[in-house]
C-alpha cells in the first residue's frame, strides 16, 4: 500500500500561526477540486474508493480525524489520527478504500485529484465495519449518512 503523508510545520508567533498545506509539485498528480466538510464527534465518512482515478489529500483544519485506508486486494490497512495534536496531509490513492472518523467536532479538507461528477459519481462502497476496519474506529456506534450506513 503506497500512502504518502507529510507533516505540517507550524509557524508561531504572537498572531497565531502559519502552516504550508502542500506544494503540487510534491503530488503525483494534480489538484482539480478543494471540497471542505464539518462533521460532528462520532461521525464516520466512507469508506469508499473510485475507480476512475481519483486521488485525495486529506488535512484535518480544526480538532482530530482518524484517517482509516483499506487495500481491499491485500486487506492491508492504513490508519492515522490528524489534526490539532498532529497536523499532518495524507495523500490517498483513490483505488483504496478510505474515510474518516471525527474524532473531535472537526473541519476536514480534502484536495482531489479528480472533479466530482454528480451525474457519473465515481464512489463506490466498503462498509464502515467491515471485518478489516472494524477494530480501527474509536466507536461502534457511529453517525452515519444514510449512503454510509447502506454500503
Amino acid at each position: 500500500m503506497i500512502i504518502r503523508t507529510f507533516p505540517l510545520r507550524r509557524h508561531e508567533d504572537e498572531r497565531g500561526w502559519f502552516a504550508e498545506l502542500i506544494r503540487a509539485s510534491a503530488l503525483p498528480k494534480p489538484i482539480k477540486q478543494a471540497n471542505l466538510s464539518r462533521s460532528k464527534r462520532g461521525v464516520i465518512r466512507g469508506l469508499h474508493y473510485h475507480e476512475r482515478g481519483q486521488d485525495d489529500l486529506f488535512v484535518c483544519l480544526e480538532g482530530m480525524v482518524r484517517v482509516v485506508v483499506l487495500d481491499r486486494g491485500s486487506g492491508e490497512v492504513f490508519t492515522e489520527d490528524i489534526g490539532d495534536d498532529n497536523p499532518v496531509a495524507i495523500y490517498v490513492p483513490g483505488v483504496y478504500a478510505h474515510g474518516y472518523e471525527a474524532l473531535t467536532d472537526c473541519l476536514f479538507m480534502y484536495l482531489v485529484t479528480e472533479e466530482y461528477d454528480a451525474a457519473h459519481p465515481d464512489e463506490h462502497g466498503v462498509p464502515w465495519d467491515d471485518e478489516r476496519v472494524r477494530q480501527l474506529w474509536s466507536t461502534s456506534s457511529p453517525i452515519l449518512s444514510a449512503r454510509d450506513l447502506s454500503s
